[in-house]
């Protein structure tokens, strides 16, 4: 297997010389835990990323967030939303903070209120240093 990857170019990087980039995110599955994330935002900022399993799109931008996500459990807490299996979710997170529901999608949640939020390739624009 070596030689194929020399052939064709592979890498020989070790193990331990991989960096990866594990992301905390907090399963949301529950109407219930927005209200606790709305409390919690009031001394830490919230983020609710949207994601659709079944939409390549949203994989995409997904995996991206995932690799440019340079944060820590001390600057935000991050909610991962399965849109699929919990649609109750998203349409209660459209109501309670009044943001159209979009796929992907990233909420920036401060204060107990939207103060950011983005779609798509935009997700990757926000700079979300400003809301720490």
């Amino acid at each position: 297997m070596g030689f194929i990857k020399k052939l064709f170019g592979g890498s020989e990087i070790s193990e331990e010389s991989k960096e990866v980039n594990t992301m905390p995110w907090l399963l949301l599955t529950s109407v219930e835990q927005l209200n606790k994330l709305k409390v919690a935002s009031e001394t830490k900022p919230q983020l609710i990323f949207k994601h659709s399993t079944r939409c390549g799109v949203s994989r995409m931008v997904m995996r991206q967030f995932e690799e440019s996500y340079g944060f820590s459990n001390e600057d935000f807490d991050v909610y991962y939303l399965d849109l699929l299996n919990y649609r109750d979710v998203s349409n209660a997170i459209a109501s309670m903070f009044q943001v159209m529901h979009q796929s992907p999608q990233l909420l920036v949640i401060k204060n107990g209120v939207v103060v950011a939020h983005a779609s798509h390739g935009a997700i990757l624009d926000l700079d979300l240093k400003n809301f720490v």
